[in-house]
């Protein structure tokens, strides 16, 4: 069973929708909105695998917002909230080793965000909004 094949069965697994997939590219898209999984993308590139969803767009003025960003994601426990290559979208991203992946250690990555977005989604919008 390829390393793909294996990330598919655990996301099915956890009960989590595939909404999308591209065996090529060894990406799926899932979404669960009970636990605030929109659109998470889980890209098995080479001997890792990352875990990338949107959250909202940069506000303008986003000096505080940075720095707040920067202590939620001390208290995060996978992953970080991190910007896009432009710097206009909050991110939340994280990457693991394919090679000793388990169920646990990707359900906990996935949960990560999920109690992270549960936490901080008012603040977040709250800054969105400006």
């Amino acid at each position: 069973m390829s390393d793909f094949e294996k990330v598919k069965d655990f996301i099915l697994d956890m009960g989590f929708t595939i909404s999308h997939e591209e065996p090529k590219e060894e990406l799926v898209v899932i979404d669960d909105d009970e636990r605030g999984i929109k659109n998470l993308v889980i890209d098995c590139e080479g001997s890792i695998v990352i875990l990338e969803q949107v959250i909202i767009p940069m506000p303008k003025e986003s000096s505080e917002f940075c720095k707040r960003i920067l202590q939620i994601n001390r208290t995060l426990v996978h992953g970080a909230f991190v910007l896009d290559e432009e710097g206009t979208t909050l991110l939340f991203r994280d990457t693991l080793q394919l090679e000793n992946l388990d169920r646990n250690e990707l359900e906990g990555s996935i949960d990560a965000l999920s109690l992270g977005l549960a936490e901080y989604a008012s603040e977040l919008v709250s800054f969105a909004r400006g």
